[in-house]
C-alpha cells in the first residue's frame, strides 16, 4: 500500500474528503518525524512503538571493488510492532 492508497482507505474507512483524509495522514506522519527527532519514542498501544536508535560505526565493503569502507555511527529511525499488530497478521 502506498500513501495514495493509504489516503483513500482512511477516507473511507473515517468518512472524510479525501483532502481531509490526506491532511490527517500527513499530520500524523510530520508528528511522529517532530517526535523523533528531538529523541522522543512514539508508542501507539496495540500497533507498535517508534523510536530513534544510535548505530555503532563499522566497517563495509564497496560490492563493486570489495574494498573496506568506514560507516560512521549515526542515528536511525526504528518501530518495533506491538502485541496487536504482531497477532492480526501472523
Amino acid at each position: 500500500m502506498n500513501k495514495l492508497e493509504l489516503v483513500n482507505a482512511v477516507a473511507e474507512k473515517a468518512d472524510l474528503t479525501k483532502r481531509d483524509a490526506e491532511k490527517a495522514v500527513n499530520a500524523v506522519v510530520e508528528s511522529i518525524e517532530d517526535a523523533l527527532k528531538t529523541g522522543e519514542r512514539v508508542s501507539l498501544v496495540g500497533f507498535g512503538t517508534f523510536e530513534v536508535r544510535d548505530r555503532k560505526p563499522r566497517v563495509g565493503r564497496n560490492p563493486q571493488t570489495g574494498q573496506e569502507i568506514r560507516i560512521p555511527a549515526g542515528k536511525v529511525p526504528s518501530f518495533k510492532a506491538g502485541k496487536g499488530l504482531k497477532e492480526s497478521v501472523g
